[in-house]
């Protein structure tokens, strides 16, 4: 009788995968535009690696040769949330303006000769945030990221036939939660607050983004997560 082995991926460097992304802009065609997504559960470090990679490939070629935008820009706000009765579950699918960040990434995939301005959410304050980032007409690569990039939703399918790839960021459970705890800690939860929370809303909102994996194009662990 065979012993089923749970699946394992070998782990990467960080710098690789920017070496990847480079070799990608040397063969692009000229005055084109590559979107690249990451996703994975959260607490996986999706923003972290995002931003890791923006930095580097610019300090490669230039500053605005790649742009950093965040789903998280496309949170519904805390009065919207009160509207709908989701305030307690702050992250998970339906707290999203999904056809909103479906025609930001339309237009950044169309749109090669203006300035556009990317939202982002703000942790301290706790809601969205407009115009953070820039992408300019000379960005050459986007990188976007957040948990649901590649669910099995009718908008969502629509904003990941977008993207050139999706790469799923793996983690373990227990350093996820971990993080996600100090997260809650930072924005002012005590220690059991911030772990119901997790409890109750991270945790399943993970085991839906999991599901995604394989609609993606590559599933990543990190040897360790890069300085953001």
């Amino acid at each position: 009788m065979s012993v089923h082995q749970p699946r394992t991926t070998p782990q990467e460097q960080p710098a690789g995968l920017v070496a990847e992304l480079l070799a990608v802009l040397r063969t692009a065609r000229p005055g084109g535009r590559t979107l690249l997504g990451l996703t994975g559960a959260p607490g996986a470090g999706k923003s972290t690696l995002a931003r890791f990679l923006v930095a580097e490939v610019n300090r490669a070629q230039g500053p605005g040769a790649a742009a950093y935008v965040p789903m998280d820009g496309f949170h519904l706000s805390n009065a919207q949330l009160d509207r709908l009765g989701l305030r307690d579950r702050k992250g998970s699918l339906p707290t999203f303006d999904a056809r909103g960040y479906l025609a930001l990434l339309e237009r950044l995939a169309a749109d090669r000769f203006h300035d556009i301005y990317v939202p982002d959410f703000d942790r301290a304050l706790d809601e969205p945030v407009a115009a953070r980032h820039l992408v300019t007409p000379s960005t050459r690569l986007i990188v976007t990221e957040g948990n649901y990039l590649a669910a099995d939703t009718p908008d969502w399918s629509k904003a990941r036939s977008l993207l050139r790839e999706v790469w799923y960021l793996e983690a373990d459970d227990e350093l996820r939660a971990d993080r996600l705890i100090r997260r809650q800690r930072d924005g002012g939860r005590d220690e059991q607050a911030a772990r119901d929370w997790v409890t109750s809303n991270d945790q399943p909102n993970g085991e839906y983004v999991k599901l995604s994996r394989a609609r993606c194009t590559r599933t990543i662990r990190l040897a360790e997560l890069p300085l953001a």
